[in-house]
């Protein structure tokens, strides 16, 4: 029987800056599971349609939706659901990652922690733009918790880079 080998990073006293960048990370994270959360809720509301979304970027709601075609409404309504699944799920693998890998200086927790978020913002941001979604209301919280994440992935960079030598 052979031994698979652990790689281990050499231990080292996690500076306050890690620490700091990782719980900045883990709370957008968590900021993206909230946002997955208000997007959820809504379908199931007379809202129906998305945080920041409203008469100005689209001119019917839920009632004249579902009048017009039930089964467009279902989809709609189903489109809702998976998207804030996703959200959720990304912004909890995000948390994780920050707060149980990159919290203990682990570079590749570091790495898929910024992967997550950014093939998510990156497939789905430009698409709020040709269509007039891209709204302040609606896309303004998803800017805040990208800034809070940045501002903690900075942080956190030069420490962990600083581990590795």
């Amino acid at each position: 029987m052979s031994r698979i080998a652990h790689h281990r990073p050499v231990a080292f006293a996690v500076p306050g800056s890690l620490r700091l960048g990782a719980a900045l990370m883990a709370l957008a994270g968590l900021a993206f599971v909230g946002y997955a959360v208000i997007f959820f809720v809504r379908n199931f509301t007379g809202a129906f349609l998305e945080l920041g979304i409203g008469p100005g970027e689209v001119d019917v709601g839920r009632s004249e939706i579902r009048a017009f075609s039930p089964d467009l409404y279902n989809y709609v309504s189903h489109l809702h659901i998976a998207v804030s699944g996703f959200i959720a799920a990304a912004g909890l693998a995000t948390a994780s990652l920050a707060w149980f890998g990159v919290r203990r200086g682990e570079l590749w927790a570091y790495v898929t922690a910024i992967v997550v978020p950014v093939v998510g913002l990156v497939v789905a941001l430009p698409a709020h733009y040709p269509y007039g979604f891209a709204t302040l209301g609606h896309l303004g919280p998803i800017y805040l918790a990208t800034a809070i994440f940045v501002a903690g992935a900075l942080v956190a960079l030069g420490p962990l880079l600083k581990a590795r030598r």
